[in-house]
């Protein structure tokens, strides 16, 4: 009954369905490397410090760092502390844009119901102050931003391809857009997504689909706060490599709250044990994966000029 819509979605690029055989991903970082590491919800300076100097002490390579309080609320001197952090660790970071739903005014967004407006922006305003927040970030030296509307992206596509940002500018999508299957990710990825993140909870063969389908890497957790559900795959980790490559792995998220928290050192620490555990999994049952090395990736800081 369904094969005709099967062959339809092959002829548009798209998997026919769900790939059960989980074959494996021919796909590379452009420096061989099959993952990279990413901790997010690293939302302040000492929590930044404090995840650098402990995986230093557990002799673990953190790629990249994700901030998820949203920019606008940072004052100037806590983004150029952390950008000066990262810069000069050669690890990459990512400030996430502030406004959004649940920061604006709308009730709609704080209702069970509403919660599918998930991050993003309401109103022709919020886009211009979302786009205010990335040119502030930008001018302190960051490039790389994550964002949670397909709208804005296709803005800052734009402003990219004139030149009023930069080019190398990685703009990452959240998990927090809600994009969970091959067509949608596909149609970020042509929109300018320079690297996705799909919902957390997805089966191995969703997964394998996904890769299939797009070119650019994915980001995929090990551990979710208990906000995000909580849950932990750590086993499931060396087969999420071997056929998602090239992928961010996102670990360290179980040893907090929430997602927007502001973080502190201890909090920073204990993400960075939880990280080292992971890796040590990962060598452990797969130890032909190759992990890119310090100061790699595009989001790395530049320096103000």
């Amino acid at each position: 009954m369904v094969d005709p819509d099967r062959t339809f979605l092959n002829q548009l690029g798209l998997p026919a369905g769900d790939l059960f055989d989980l074959p494996a991903s021919a796909s590379r970082f452009s420096d061989g490397a099959h993952f990279r590491t990413e901790v997010s919800t690293i939302n302040s300076a000492v929590a930044l410090g404090s995840l650098l100097n402990r995986s230093a002490q557990l002799g673990i390579l953190i790629n990249r760092v994700g901030e998820t309080y949203g920019i606008f609320r940072h004052r100037d001197a806590e983004l150029k502390e952390m950008l000066q952090i990262c810069r000069d660790s050669g690890v990459e970071l990512n400030l996430s844009v502030g406004p959004r739903a649940t920061y604006d005014v709308s009730a709609t967004a704080r209702t069970p119901q509403g919660a599918m407006l998930g991050y993003r922006l309401r109103g022709m305003d919020q886009v211009v102050f979302a786009i205010e927040d990335v040119k502030r970030a930008v001018g302190l030296g960051c490039r790389g931003i994550t964002l949670y509307d397909e709208g804005l992206l296709w803005v800052l596509h734009r402003m990219k391809l004139k030149k009023i940002l930069p080019k190398g500018l990685q703009l990452k999508i959240s998990a927090h857009a809600g994009c969970a299957n091959p067509a949608s990710l596909l149609l970020l990825e042509q929109l300018g997504a320079d690297t996705l993140n799909p919902v957390r909870d997805l089966s191995l063969p969703m997964l394998a689909a996904l890769r299939q389908t797009l070119s650019v890497p994915l980001d995929i957790h090990a551990d979710n706060p208990p906000g995000s559900g909580g849950f932990i795959r750590v086993y499931e980790m060396p087969e999420i490599i071997r056929i998602c490559a090239p992928i961010y792995m996102k670990s360290g998220n179980i040893r907090v709250a929430s997602h927007g928290q502001l973080t502190t050192a201890g909090d920073g620490a204990h993400m960075a044990e939880q990280m080292a555990t992971v890796l040590e999994h990962i060598q452990r049952h797969s130890p032909k994966a190759i992990q890119s090395p310090s100061g790699s990736g595009p989001a790395i800081p530049h320096p103000i000029t």
